[in-house]
């Protein structure tokens, strides 16, 4: 089956928002992991716990429960809260753009 202008359009403007939305979901992500990490150090410096356990188990369900099993992982890889979701360069050892 080949490929019309029309559908050829069509997939390159489809394919463009995607990259928009993996642009977008990257930032937010990015953002998301650095949130823990602040509200564990405000925590741990006024004396409490390093983690809630019940709250990181909301977290987990609300996840599973939108995305299913694979939400779960998600999760999981979220609230390691060690700058693993930090763009390249932001890291140590990262290449600058």
């Amino acid at each position: 089956m080949t490929e019309t202008a029309d559908n050829a359009s069509r997939i390159s403007q489809d394919r463009k928002a995607i990259d928009t939305l993996d642009a977008r979901i990257i930032e937010l992500l990015t953002q998301r992991s650095r949130v823990p990490s602040l509200i564990q150090k405000i925590r741990t410096d006024a004396g409490g716990p390093r983690t809630v356990f019940s709250r990181e188990m909301e977290i987990l369900a609300r996840y599973r429960e939108g995305l299913g099993e694979c939400g779960a992982q998600i999760a999981l890889i979220l609230r390691r809260g060690d700058g693993a979701l930090q763009p390249v360069a932001a890291r140590p050892g990262g290449f600058a753009s």
